[in-house]
């Protein structure tokens, strides 16, 4: 098996909605904000090869919105998917599998793309099966007003449309060992219904994909909570039972929105989990 981290872009958030009700003079410290009161944000893929398949967790928020909805997000840097899989010598159609993670489109808006005529949409990743849960295509297509912003249904209904879909089967264990993927599984429910953590055995590692449960380092203190989050007394347990075990089991926690923290482990202290140590993905994955 062989690990890569691909970043698909990089954007900003507003500070106040990434961090709920904690105050700005504390998360500052981590997570500095521009006059607008913008933070750095990345969408850190990472695509695994193992064997004959070739598996992509998460894809960013794609290319095909309009220049009004990117206004919103103040789009930075020169990454993007497919040259970040150049960098590796990978194309999109050696892609076998997309995992997403949850299907916000800041995670899986590069999943479908126009059509050559811009016409209509079609699948990111022609050769590709999509996986998702039962439980959380349902959420994400019936949407709550809550979260109908972020579900987009030209991220959704192409994937299905094209019979590329697929559904993981075990979703009613919290920690699951293993899936049709390979790898483990970490269900929450706080930020969205049924989110997935990729768990990944590497080199006598465990390497957690982190998602939306810990963001950034910033988000480390288990009442520092996304204001996003549907259900945030259900992610202070979900942050709390997961960071334990990682500080329990010398987990590597890999960080898809921190742009300037590539992976970290963590450690108990008097004050609770907090940050141990940082590496970037090439110290861990060469």
């Amino acid at each position: 098996m062989k690990l890569y981290p691909i970043n698909s872009g990089n954007f900003k958030l507003d500070g106040g909605a990434m961090f709920g009700v904690v105050p700005k003079a504390l998360w500052q410290k981590t997570n500095p904000a521009d006059a607008n009161n913008m933070i750095d944000i990345a969408a850190r893929c990472l695509l695994i090869e193992d064997g004959k398949r070739l598996i992509l967790i998460d894809t960013g928020m794609g290319n095909k919105q309009s220049d009004k909805f990117f206004g919103y997000y103040h789009l930075w840097g020169n990454d993007t998917l497919d040259s970040s899989l150049k960098a590796y010598g990978f194309h999109r159609d050696d892609i076998t599998d997309v995992f997403m993670t949850h299907l916000h489109f800041d995670h899986c808006g590069g999943s479908v793309n126009w059509n050559a005529n811009k016409t209509g949409y079609e699948t990111a990743f022609k050769n590709a099966h999509f996986w998702t849960n039962a439980n959380h295509w349902q959420w994400a297509t019936q949407p709550n007003n809550r979260e109908k912003a972020s579900f987009l249904k030209e991220n959704l209904l192409p994937m299905q449309e094209s019979g590329q879909l697929k559904f993981i089967s075990n979703v009613n264990t919290q920690f699951t060992e293993t899936s049709e993927l390979g790898f483990g599984l970490f269900f929450a429910n706080g930020h969205t219904e049924k989110q997935m953590l990729p768990i990944i055995k590497y080199k006598g590692m465990t390497i957690a994909f982190m998602a939306d449960v810990l963001p950034t380092v910033g988000h480390l203190p288990i009442p520092f909570v996304m204001g996003y989050d549907t259900r945030p007394l259900l992610t202070l347990d979900e942050k709390a039972l997961f960071l334990n075990t990682a500080a329990d089991n010398n987990y590597y926690l890999f960080l898809e929105h921190d742009a300037h923290n590539e992976i970290i482990t963590v450690k108990h202290t008097e004050k609770g989990v907090r940050l141990n140590e940082t590496f970037t993905c090439n110290q861990i994955f060469n």
